[in-house]
């Protein structure tokens, strides 16, 4: 692994090339020496400049590493390590959340579904699949074709007023995409004749 230090200055700007052979330039946001974790912050690969790509990268399984622009560090102190105690926490969390949608998958859950389950799993944690019916909070169920009228549970009760509602934002935001869509293809098409 050649250009390896035992520091990367945060602010500095390098470039290696991964085990598989993908070529990762960006700008140094973190180091762990301990660990050898090097995170980079690269132009977003969306082309949109307000975002950007962040690429944590293991040192130990990298052939190259060069730095290209050394920045001088601003303290002589290093960097705080990494919260790897948070990370793990994060890397647990998308692995149930994956599990999840491969047991919809499995269970043959439409289109429409995975989606109103990604849109409720985004504000509420407490949500699962009962094969193929979405089931919030243990109290409130969402079964096919998943929409507001689909929505059980005590109608008086709060979770359910609050799923309810989260549902009918869903399809009001699904419906506008549609519309949206349709009216791009159609000035596309006009645009060409």
């Amino acid at each position: 692994m050649a250009g390896v230090s035992d520091w990367f200055s945060i602010g500095s700007t390098v470039a290696c090339k991964t085990c598989y052979n993908k070529e990762i330039e960006g700008e140094v946001l973190a180091f762990d020496p301990q660990t050898k974790m090097l995170i980079l912050k690269c132009p977003s690969s969306s082309g949109r400049a307000s975002v950007n790509d962040v690429h944590i990268v293991n040192l130990s399984l990298v052939s190259d590493v060069q730095v290209k622009r050394e920045v001088s560090p601003m303290a002589t102190e290093p960097p705080q390590s990494l919260n790897l105690q948070r990370l793990n926490t994060r890397v647990r969390n998308q692995i149930e959340e994956k599990k999840r949608m491969v047991k919809a998958l499995q269970a043959g859950v439409s289109p429409e579904g995975q989606k109103l389950f990604i849109a409720i799993a985004k504000t509420i944690q407490e949500i699962t699949w009962s094969g193929q019916n979405i089931v919030v909070w243990d109290d409130v169920t969402i079964v096919p074709p998943y929409k507001v009228d689909n929505v059980h549970g005590n109608i008086e009760s709060k979770p359910y007023l609050h799923v309810r509602k989260v549902v009918e934002k869903h399809m009001k935001d699904t419906a506008a995409a549609a519309v949206d869509i349709q009216q791009s293809q159609l000035q596309k098409g006009n645009s060409a004749q």
